[in-house]
């Protein structure tokens, strides 16, 4: 472990926000990741909310952080609704809060999304090979954008075609898990896995691998990887509070 440094005790706290969830493996498995990222960063104020479904919401955490200042971190994988407009209305109430960017996409991803496709028994020879990245949808094309860059990250780690899948269709993600696997299935893939796009079980991430005749891998859980990209966010968005505006042209995430 390593030890804490004492600017940690000064530093404005994390708070991890994740979605919400009736399935109780969600809130485990986000303890679990908030435990795992305490062990990175001991002194740091490490702590959990949620949008919705389950307790503590993000307002009941702010308002036991009190006057402090606070990081805000959405456990979410993707630009959508909840990261661009649901969280940053609940920072507004909290006059010492940033929002940080969504977890994904990033390379930090892709390394958990193999390693449990891995798990899930991934071969070595992958010829005629391809995965579906099973993803929840969302209404907002900033999400769409951000799983197609999240798929092409994964397919070049692979080195097979990989295309994202949607536990819920809408408009701007149109294309089911289901239907997925079955467009790869007609472009010649004979074997098509389910990477689960997903940082815990719930009902999208089990109806998302009962659809793939192969292998589906678990969704991306506790990981390690996860835990540094949690505190990689929340240190990009203390440098963007503390440094000038930076110019204004592209950048990687």
């Amino acid at each position: 472990m390593t030890p804490p440094h004492p600017a940690e005790n000064q530093a404005p706290a994390l708070i991890a926000v994740a979605h919400g969830s009736r399935d109780p493996r969600a809130l485990a498995t986000a303890t679990a990741l908030l435990a795992a990222t305490r062990a990175h960063r001991p002194g740091l104020d490490v702590r959990l909310a949620h949008i919705e479904l389950t307790r503590p919401l993000l307002d009941e955490t702010l308002h036991d952080l009190g006057p402090r200042p606070a990081v805000l971190v959405p456990l979410l994988l993707s630009h959508g609704h909840h990261a661009r407009h649901d969280i940053p209305a609940v920072a507004a109430t909290h006059p010492r809060s940033r929002v940080a960017a969504p977890l994904g996409p990033h390379p930090l991803l892709t390394e958990v999304l193999h390693a449990r496709l891995l798990e899930a028994g991934w071969p070595a020879a992958t010829g005629s090979h391809g995965v579906v990245l099973a993803a929840a949808g969302s209404r907002d094309p900033a999400y769409a954008a951000d799983t197609r860059r999240a798929a092409a990250l994964l397919a070049r780690r692979l080195g097979v075609p990989v295309v994202p899948g949607y536990a819920a269709p809408t408009p701007a993600t149109p294309t089911g898990v289901t239907a997925a696997v079955r467009g790869l299935t007609a472009a010649g893939v004979r074997r098509v896995a389910v990477a689960s796009y997903f940082t815990a079980p719930g009902r999208f991430a089990t109806e998302a691998a009962a659809a793939t005749p192969w292998l589906a891998a678990a969704p991306l859980g506790a990981h390690p990887a996860l835990a540094a990209l949690l505190l990689h966010r929340y240190d990009q968005a203390r440098s963007a509070d503390r440094a000038p505006a930076p110019p204004r042209c592209p950048a990687p995430a």
